[in-house]
């Protein structure tokens, strides 16, 4: 093809003609700050918690963060079908912004926890829009690559705040966890100009019934006029779409929707499943024992930082070269080596009557930890987010998408909650417990996770979920649409969904 284009092979020998346009990369740019957003909310809420000034005029109990995206990321599905992407996008940066102005204004509970539910609400409707905008703006042949933009910028936004809470912490006078929150902002800001200023997705648009806007639009990120095939393809999209009522419900029932709901439900689940919280928590003290002394949490923060934003470009680099399912096996193998090794050390040092660890086996722990932080940032961080976004049938990939929100938010939750409960009762042990489900998910991998690079979203039925050996049988005569009346009847479902 002239003119540096990318030709995507569709079903039937039809190529998507796709050129890598300005206008894609920088509204896919805009809209990755949604990541930017919520990384740095991840970041800074557990550090102003740490911080005396804060602990001292506030209960942190109202912190536990991942309780107020729940419930909004059911609102966001509906706003992201009915409205579109970029205005999703647009109301999840307006969101933020006032819950950043509430939290860093408090002068009482009630007005951080009115600061903390927007701020959930902003995250919740960012993490629905923003990954699903991602996937259908994207030419299919860097579809991954684009779609990490929002993981990359989560790990940029967690390496941020956590270097702001450090310097904030030792502001004198009591104001330091204002400056804090009150930076969450920017991202916001960010976000929230960015919506204005790109266009919504062809698929949003089309959807809507806005033809002629859609296929304008397509030729516009396409950067050609032979557009055709792929739009024919979006309206055909489009209409099973409009028979859909009740996406939920859709989503539930039709047998053809239980594989791309299984592998989002348990991508969800496994991420957080690998250990990384374990990691996490350790590298501090790891870096202690090394001898950093006091600045031992700025060094730990900034080389686990630096290392999980390195590897998440490298993912950006690779996703769409190697695939998917590649990235994620060759990480099981990493990730469920490095903890093994340091479920080895540490439990020589338990039997051992030192406290400490020695320098070496610190600077081998500290090794085995960057390891598996970066196995971790270029698969089941960022895989975790893009396989869901773009395996979903256009009819209840919104519905799908909070879905997948909201179960990563509950296992967020539940492994948050009950982490230090485990570290006591299996010390070291806690590190073979998490590489068991790592050699589980892998498991999981090599047998039931489709290779979906190269492959054109509407087309995942066709020439992903059709041609698996266990994924097949589910896409038999449900495959046509069923009334949803009859089959909520016959389910014995009442009521909407």
């Amino acid at each position: 093809m002239a003119g540096g284009g990318l030709a995507v092979a569709a079903a039937g020998g039809v190529e998507f003609e796709a050129k890598i346009t300005p206008i894609v990369i920088i509204s896919c740019i805009m809209a990755a700050t949604g990541g930017l957003m919520f990384g740095y909310d991840v970041g800074v809420s557990g550090g102003v918690t740490a911080m005396p000034d804060f602990l001292k005029k506030f209960f942190p109990v109202v912190y536990r963060k991942t309780e107020e995206g729940k419930l909004a990321t059911f609102f966001a599905s509906y706003t992201t079908r009915r409205l579109g992407r970029r205005l999703t996008m647009l109301i999840a940066g307006v969101f933020f912004i006032f819950g950043v102005i509430f939290n860093a204004a408090a002068v009482n509970l009630a007005m951080l926890i009115v600061g903390r539910i927007l701020l959930g609400c902003g995250v919740g409707f960012a993490n629905q829009a923003v990954p699903v905008f991602l996937s259908e703006i994207a030419p299919t042949r860097i579809r991954g690559g684009l779609n990490i933009l929002f993981q990359l910028n989560v790990t940029i936004g967690i390496l941020f705040a956590n270097l702001v809470n450090y310097g904030t912490a030792k502001i004198e006078g009591g104001w330091g966890w204002r400056l804090s929150l009150g930076l969450a902002g920017i991202p916001a800001l960010m976000l929230t100009v960015g919506a204005l200023l790109v266009v919504d997705t062809p698929n949003s648009l089309i959807e809507r019934g806005k033809l002629e806007e859609g296929k304008a639009v397509l030729r516009k990120i396409r950067g050609t006029d032979n557009v055709e095939p792929e739009y024919l393809e979006l309206v055909e999209a489009s209409r099973i779409a409009k028979e859909v009522k009740h996406p939920f419900r859709n989503l539930l029932l039709l047998r053809k929707n239980r594989p791309p709901l299984i592998i989002s439900i348990a991508l969800q689940f496994f991420q957080q499943f690998t250990g990384i919280n374990a990691i996490m928590f350790y590298a501090p003290v790891l870096f202690s024992t090394l001898g950093f002394g006091n600045d031992a949490s700025l060094y730990s923060t900034v080389i686990t930082g630096a290392v999980n934003v390195l590897s998440t470009i490298v993912s950006i680099y690779s996703v769409d070269k190697l695939g998917r399912r590649i990235l994620l096996l060759e990480a099981g193998v990493q990730m469920f080596f490095a903890q093994v090794v340091i479920a080895i050390i540490l439990g020589i040092k338990v039997t051992e009557t030192s406290d400490n660890l020695s320098t070496g086996f610190a600077v081998l722990v500290v090794i085995m930890v960057c390891t598996f932080i970066s196995a971790f940032a270029w698969s089941w961080g960022p895989l975790g987010w893009l396989i869901p976004s773009e395996t979903f049938p256009l009819e209840t990939r919104s519905a799908g998408q909070s879905i997948t929100v909201c179960i990563n938010l509950v296992f967020t939750f539940v492994i948050a909650q009950a982490f230090l409960s485990m570290l006591c009762h299996f010390k070291f042990g806690i590190f073979l417990f998490f590489s068991g489900w790592v050699l589980i998910m892998s498991i999981f991998v090599w047998f039931l996770v489709p290779e979906t690079k190269n492959i054109p979203i509407e087309e995942m039925t066709e020439r992903v979920w059709k041609r698996h050996w266990l994924w097949k049988r589910f896409m038999d005569d449900d495959d046509e649409y069923v009334h949803h009346d009859d089959l909520a009847k016959k389910n014995g479902f009442v009521g909407p969904l």
